[in-house]
C-alpha cells in the first residue's frame, strides 16, 4: 500500500498559499482517479483509492505544517506502510516555479513539514519537490504563507494536472518517467521557464 502525503496547513485561510501546493497536488490526484470522498482520520483528511493497480491512501495532515509527522506516523502505523512506500508532495524554494523533482531521502532544506516527518518516521521516504522559487532569505516566511498570484495559478493548475496524469507512473516506481513527463508537459504549456511570480520569460529576439 502507498501513502501519498500532501503537505500544507489546514483551513480556508491557507488554502491558496504557496506553502499548500502539496495539498493542491493530492486534491487533484483524488479528483482525477476517483478516490473516495475525503474524511477525517489520522489527525488529518484521507481519501482511499488505487493508482496503477496499487492500493493508495492520500493524506492531508490537519496538524499544521510543523507537526505533519504526527499524522503521517499514525496513518503509516495503522496500515503498516513501510517508509519506502511513503511519498510527500511539498513546496520547494530551491527549485524554479513549476519545476518538479523526485528524490528519496536527503536533507530537508529547512522545510518544517519534512523535518517533522523525518523526526517521527526516519528520512528515507520519497519526496516530490514542487518548485515555487525563492524570494530571498529575509522574505521566506511571508512568501510561503501568502497566496499564489493570479499569474502563478496558471502554472500551478498545469503542474497539478500533470501530477495527477502521471500519478500511476509514480505509484509503479517509475520516478524518472514521471519526472520527465512533467518536464515535457510544462515545457509544452509554455511554463518551461517562469520567473518568481509566474511570469513567462521573454524569448531572445522577441520570438
Amino acid at each position: 500500500m502507498l501513502l501519498l502525503v500532501g503537505l500544507g496547513n489546514p483551513g480556508p485561510k491557507y488554502e491558496k498559499n504557496r506553502h499548500n501546493i502539496g495539498f493542491m497536488a493530492v486534491d487533484r490526484i483524488a479528483a482525477r482517479h476517483g478516490f473516495s470522498p475525503w474524511r477525517a482520520r489520522f489527525q488529518g483528511a484521507v481519501a482511499e483509492g488505487s493508482l496503477g493497480g496499487v492500493k493508495t491512501l492520500l493524506l492531508k495532515p490537519g496538524t499544521f505544517m510543523n507537526e505533519s509527522g504526527r499524522s503521517v506516523a499514525e496513518a503509516a502505523r495503522f496500515f503498516k506502510i513501510a517508509l519506502g512506500d511513503i511519498v510527500a508532495f511539498h513546496d520547494e524554494l530551491d527549485l524554479s516555479p513549476g519545476k518538479l523533482r523526485v528524490k528519496t531521502g536527503g536533507g530537508n532544506a529547512g522545510h518544517n513539514g519534512l523535518r517533522s516527518i523525518t523526526a517521527h518516521m526516519g528520512n528515507d521516504y520519497k519526496r516530490v519537490r514542487l518548485g515555487i522559487g525563492h524570494p530571498g532569505r529575509d522574505a521566506v516566511l511571508s512568501y510561503v504563507l501568502n497566496d499564489f498570484g493570479k499569474g502563478e495559478m496558471e502554472w500551478v493548475d498545469v503542474l497539478t494536472d500533470v501530477i495527477a496524469d502521471g500519478a500511476d507512473l509514480l505509484a509503479k516506481g517509475e520516478d524518472n518517467s514521471f519526472q520527465n513527463k512533467a518536464h515535457l508537459r510544462m515545457d509544452a504549456a509554455g511554463f518551461g521557464e517562469v520567473m518568481r511570480l509566474g511570469e513567462k520569460k521573454e524569448k531572445a529576439g522577441g520570438g
